[in-house]
């Protein structure tokens, strides 16, 4: 059996990723590899990041913005790789490979991984009480799909073409049209 079919915990999972080629992500104990990225979709990813890290440092919160590359431990057994997110608890160690404790996932739809970050992720990541909101970008449409956690067991959905998302907690404004590359590039 491949080294990549096998079960492996998240904690084993990270060090066994750090050395393999490409970006991976655990799912019910088994590695599953990514697909590479289309450009606007790496595009996007960053013109998210900056946007995020721009507003957070405009309202002076003492919150980190983590770029793709940061994994999210989900649970023993899952370990997901978002596009960007966003921590605001105890600052994680330099030479930390994954957060426990976002309070906001970002991931970019791609066409192979839609059915997954609408799914699977929507439902694993809502599964931590520390993530109050989980953006999701779809490029190709450029409008964010907004879920928020509401009152009780309640996750409350928008979809935003333009204007302002209110992200509280942590308490700051992001601009729809800042998390996407410019329209005429």
């Amino acid at each position: 059996m491949s080294t990549a079919l096998k079960h492996m915990t998240s904690d084993e999972f990270l060090t066994w990723a750090e050395a393999q080629e490409g970006q991976w992500e655990l799912f019910d104990g088994v590695p599953m590899m990514m697909a590479p990225e289309r450009v606007l979709h790496g595009d996007t990813k960053g013109e998210a990041y900056v946007a995020l890290r721009e507003a957070v440092r405009r309202a002076g919160l003492p919150c980190r913005v983590h770029p793709d590359g940061v994994a999210v431990r989900m649970s023993a057994k899952a370990t997901y790789q978002p596009d960007a997110s966003i921590s605001c608890g105890p600052r994680p160690a330099i030479d930390a490979l994954a957060i426990d404790d976002p309070i906001i996932v970002v991931e970019v739809l791609s066409p192979s991984t839609a059915a997954i970050d609408h799914g699977r992720k929507f439902s694993g990541y809502f599964s931590l009480a520390s993530v109050e909101h989980y953006l999701i970008l779809d490029p190709e449409r450029r409008v964010v799909i907004h879920h928020k956690r509401g009152r009780g067991d309640a996750i409350e959905t928008r979809v935003l073409s333009s204007g302002a998302i209110r992200l509280d907690p942590p308490g700051f404004e992001v601009a729809v049209e800042a998390m996407f590359p410019p329209a005429d590039l």
